[in-house]
């Protein structure tokens, strides 16, 4: 037997965010013995200990924000000029996969795809203009598109958006069936009382995911059922604030922060609604992970209908009016409660880790077999 195809995928980090979730949910569940991850990062990750044990490499160069534009795109070509064995590479960078992708053409990597998460650009001004620099060289530079929906499709590869592939955020669907013990067990670990009205959220401590609005609607919701908390999974840039807005909404107690839990498959269990408020999402795999465990979703309109499972537990709410969201919570707790969903609902609409990972194996190994 030969040795497995290696593919090369292109992240910041592999930390605990949507894109990386989906890749090692991807890796977890296709034949290593016949396609073999490993990935080339700027930062170290949560995930990097396990990548290890299966197998996969982890190559590092400085991010731009180190070494700036020029740094940054030299490391990228030396890297690539020097691994030559790589014929595939996969970036998941959104816009910054430009740089990626014109590096892997220049040293005639043969098979480059672009992966698009998402539908904007973080960061001020420059930062978006240096982004649209970097993605203006995706669409002359890839040759495969891949995305997690059509909006994040149509967002990056503009006209030529129809050509995208969209691999779906597929999930171990069976990790999430909703259980009453595990509601119960996970609420006493955090000794959170049966009858409490849990909202929770999972999320990156970041500007698009929008916590000061989030927290802004949880404390209207306090006022009116005292007998309530929310629960923050995450972490990142913006936790400062998101600590001074619980403070000054005087929340102390009432929000706990879980920081980066590897158990999001139990946490979600526990929750009573889920609110996610962000201002863009590509299609977050959060969502669909929630819906799996039968939970009730208040998501910002902003965000795709494709994240919808249609087994009537997602509400789209505009941004511009808070009550609208209070009161939508204050309904959905008065109505009757249950988390049964047809449990092949997830499978049906496509969002099966195993019928995923079969696909994106199979599109692999029919591109390796291209180029050999």
């Amino acid at each position: 037997m030969g040795s497995p195809l290696r593919v090369l995928h292109v992240v910041v980090n592999m930390n605990r965010g949507g894109a990386e979730t989906l890749i090692m949910n991807l890796y977890r569940n296709i034949d290593r013995t016949k396609v073999q991850f490993d990935f080339l990062t700027c930062k170290k990750g949560a995930f990097d200990s396990e990548i290890i044990s299966m197998g996969g490499k982890i190559h590092r160069i400085p991010y731009v924000t180190e070494v700036g534009h020029i740094g940054f795109n030299r490391a990228l070509k030396q890297f690539l000029k020097k691994h030559h064995e790589y014929k595939i590479i996969h970036s998941h960078m959104d816009k910054m996969s430009g740089f990626v992708l014109r590096a892997a053409k220049k040293v005639n990597i043969p098979v480059r795809i672009a992966h698009s998460h998402s539908t904007e650009s973080e960061g001020g001004f420059a930062s978006r203009f240096y982004k649209w620099y970097a993605g203006s060289h995706i669409n002359s530079c890839a040759n495969h598109l891949y995305a997690c929906s059509h909006a994040a499709a149509n967002w990056l590869f503009k006209n030529k958006s129809e050509k995208a592939y969209i691999l779906k955020n597929g999930i171990e669907t069976e990790k999430y069936h909703y259980t009453q013990k595990t509601y119960y067990n996970i609420r006493k670990e955090f000794q959170i009382e049966k009858d409490t009205l849990v909202l929770g959220h999972v999320g990156r401590f970041s500007a698009p995911k929008n916590h000061l609005f989030l927290l802004e609607i949880f404390a209207g919701i306090n006022k009116k059922v005292p007998n309530s908390v929310l629960l923050l999974a995450g972490d990142g840039p913006l936790k400062p604030k998101i600590e001074e807005k619980i403070r000054a909404l005087n929340l102390d107690g009432k929000v706990k922060l879980l920081g980066v839990r590897q158990d999001i498959h139990r946490l979600l269990k526990a929750f009573d609604m889920f609110i996610f408020p962000s201002l863009y999402e590509g299609l977050p795999v959060t969502l669909i992970e929630a819906q799996g465990t039968g939970l009730p979703c208040l998501i910002s309109d902003t965000i795709t209908k494709e994240v919808d499972m249609d087994v009537g537990l997602v509400e789209r709410l505009p941004l511009t009016d808070k009550n609208n969201w209070m009161n939508c919570i204050l309904k959905i707790k008065a109505g009757v409660k249950t988390r049964v969903i047809d449990q092949n609902a997830l499978s049906k609409k496509g969002y099966d880790i195993r019928e995923t990972a079969r696909q994106t194996q199979a599109s692999y190994l029919a591109l390796g077999d291209e180029v050999i």
